[in-house]
């Protein structure tokens, strides 16, 4: 029987989030300040040899076809290696809130290709897995290693940065989620707009300044939300008024995260805002690389 290998999936959050225009393939062009938490999904994954692929999940609900970013993965994979007897039965524990911005599908998938990368011998490098993953998503090449990146283009240029400062991160998917084609239109159509200072969050992550960082926490899309969408502001209040030093939405949504430097003003936080969103995390910026 083969073997069945194991892979942690980080969720992501999102501390900056800029649009800059559109690149020559239609794709939108981003400028985003990327960090892992510790709360993910754990990805079981065992090969098979007669290229079927099946996947289960501790939520009956999830779909199990090629709309699963795991699935496509193994078949980006097995085409990559020129294997098509290549198969996999896969297990998500998903933990990572479905549609919350926090790429828990590109991260299952990420997950997906490293495991069979390193079953397979590692016939791929770090970039060259990247490369791999931005044919499933845009996030799926950051998902691939992690950490505190700046990223660029469609997501796929990736430059490492300091870790954030020490501090406490609590995280509130809403019950709704938000159509990211819907943002991202509404963005094209705005001629004149806000622009994180990404360079300034860069340079207080720098100098250990978690105030400063905080201070410079944005999200574009959060200009260009509809207006029955008053959860998110109203959220990102109560965060403020628990004690956060800063909240942003992350990603195109819907949730938003804040950040403490206090761990039990944090946790206090949690319990509070717990009562208005089920899916609320109490949790940490992880400095763990998944592949070097």
């Amino acid at each position: 029987m083969a073997e069945t290998l194991r892979e942690k999936a980080y969720a992501k959050l999102n501390l900056t989030l800029d649009v800059l225009g559109k690149l020559p393939n239609g794709y939108h062009d981003l400028l985003m300040v990327m960090e892992s938490v510790e709360t993910g999904d754990d990805v079981e994954l065992t090969p098979r040899s007669d290229g079927e692929i099946r996947l289960n999940s501790n939520l009956p609900w999830l779909p199990r076809d090629g709309r699963n970013l795991a699935v496509e993965a193994v078949k980006v994979f097995r085409s990559a290696v020129g294997d098509e007897s290549l198969g996999a039965d896969i297990f998500l524990r998903k933990r990572i809130p479905v549609g919350a911005g926090m790429a828990g599908g590109s991260t299952d998938a990420a997950a997906v290709l490293r495991a069979l990368n390193r079953w397979r011998g590692l016939p791929f490098d770090a970039d060259a897995l990247r490369t791999l993953g931005l044919k499933i998503g845009s996030d799926v090449p950051y998902c691939i290693c992690g950490g505190s990146r700046l990223a660029g283009g469609q997501g796929e240029r990736l430059t490492s940065l300091p870790m954030p400062p020490a501090c406490h991160v609590v995280i509130c998917k809403p019950s709704f989620s938000i159509s990211t084609g819907e943002l991202f239109k509404k963005i094209d159509a705005r001629s004149n707009r806000i622009r994180p200072d990404t360079a300034g969050l860069i340079a207080a992550m720098e100098r250990g300044d978690v105030g400063g960082m905080c201070r410079r926490m944005y999200n574009v899309f959060e200009d260009v939300l509809p207006r029955n969408l008053r959860e998110v502001s109203e959220m990102k209040s109560r965060f403020l008024d628990a004690g956060a030093l800063g909240t942003v939405m992350t990603g195109t949504g819907s949730a938003v995260f804040g950040i403490f430097d206090d761990y039990d003003r944090a946790a206090d936080a949690s319990v509070e805002l717990g009562e208005y969103c089920r899916d609320t995390f109490l949790t940490k910026f992880t400095d763990e690389i998944l592949i070097q």
